[in-house]
């Protein structure tokens, strides 16, 4: 894994892995205001070239490192994060069901944005 570099396009709601130049993976997300600030993972993939090398869990960290160093939730509607999330509680802490509420109207008020 030391060959993958992880970079945050904010912007674009991406946070990617990169090897050798080319994209091998990702988590789409959105950036929820209301109730609170949150990172909402949406989807993760992982290229099938690249699939078994613990890029997804890697960007998992990441997302959740990115939301502690700036003091922000994580709020998981990606079913990968959501168990990735089960399996690191020391490093994921459970999102509160009102923001998880908030993170999923916000994406039905959003169609087509994933």
């Amino acid at each position: 894994m030391s060959d993958i570099e992880i970079r945050d396009d904010r912007a674009a709601g991406l946070l990617q892995a990169v090897a050798g130049g080319e994209g091998v993976g990702r988590i789409e997300y959105f950036v929820l205001d209301a109730p609170e600030r949150a990172l909402v993972p949406v989807h993760t993939v992982v290229e099938p070239a690249h699939e078994g090398k613990g890029i997804a869990g890697s960007l998992a960290r990441e997302l959740y490192g990115i939301a502690r160093r700036e003091g922000v939730s994580v709020a998981p509607l990606c079913s990968y994060v959501v168990k990735w999330a089960e399996r690191h509680p020391d490093e994921a802490p459970a999102a509160d069901p009102e923001l998880l509420r908030a993170a999923r109207e916000w994406l039905v008020a959003h169609p087509g944005r994933f």
